[in-house]
């Protein structure tokens, strides 16, 4: 009990520390590219495959642009507030799936092996699926979230197996296994929308890309290197 009490703990103090750090870089640097293509959007009228359900990255809200929208947060400090409070909660969830996981294989014993976790966190959650999924802005055509749900967890269940395989197995034969795990669901494809036709510029679509992966990268090795360093300190100590 004394274990799961201090993964708990490591995880929601990582979580808190990477969740509030990534409200931070959004605001800067995803969030305003988020407004801008909402401009676009707007000024399309809305017609067409654009208006479909999208989903932005893992690292920024997903938005509803249905007409049927029920309520949302008022722009300002109550959008800015939820905002923050989804980024801690999510935090602390993928803090605790790296912990447990790292407990697995014995523990991260200090704040740099936690950013080597980190960085494995984010080819599994944010690499591996954008390759296929890459971030949406507001605006953009999308296949049907279902769909594209069942594709992501399926790249990122395969590219975490097949990591495992090629890091704690050792031999050819499991690492040939664990690629070819990870490429399974790219030759496979991910779901695409019936037209790629948008009104979105494609500079600015570049520039959301970049943002979301920097941020979800700079995410990760935070939340590792602060789960690291607390599981170095507490657990130890326990």
């Amino acid at each position: 009990m004394s274990l799961f009490r201090n993964i708990v703990f490591v995880a929601a103090l990582a979580g808190l520390v990477a969740g509030i750090g990534m409200t931070g870089m959004q605001y800067a640097s995803t969030v305003p590219l988020i407004l801008k293509a909402e401009t676009f959007e707007n000024a399309a009228g809305g017609e067409g495959p654009a208006t479909a359900a999208h989903q932005h990255a893992e690292a920024t809200a997903a938005h509803s642009h249905d007409e049927a929208d029920g309520w949302a947060p008022e722009d300002g400090f109550e959008r800015s507030a939820y905002t923050a409070l989804a980024n801690v909660a999510t935090a602390i969830g993928f803090a605790l799936l790296l912990v447990v996981a790292s407990e697995f294989a014995g523990g991260m014993t200090g704040w740099r092996q936690g950013m080597f976790w980190g960085l494995a966190g984010f080819a599994v959650f944010t690499l591996a699926p954008g390759l296929g999924l890459p971030p949406e802005l507001p605006g953009m055509p999308a296949a049907d979230v279902a769909t594209r749900q069942v594709w992501w967890i399926l790249a990122a269940l395969a590219t975490a197996a097949g990591l495992s395989l090629i890091v704690f197995r050792r031999s050819v034969a499991w690492a040939v296994l664990g690629v070819a795990l990870i490429v399974a669901p790219h030759i496979v494809g991910a779901p695409q929308p019936e037209s790629h036709e948008t009104a979105v510029p494609h500079g600015l679509l570049h520039s959301f890309v970049v943002a979301v992966v920097a941020s979800s990268l700079v995410f990760w090795v935070l939340l590792g290197g602060v789960a690291g360093y607390l599981r170095s300190r507490f657990m130890r100590v326990a």
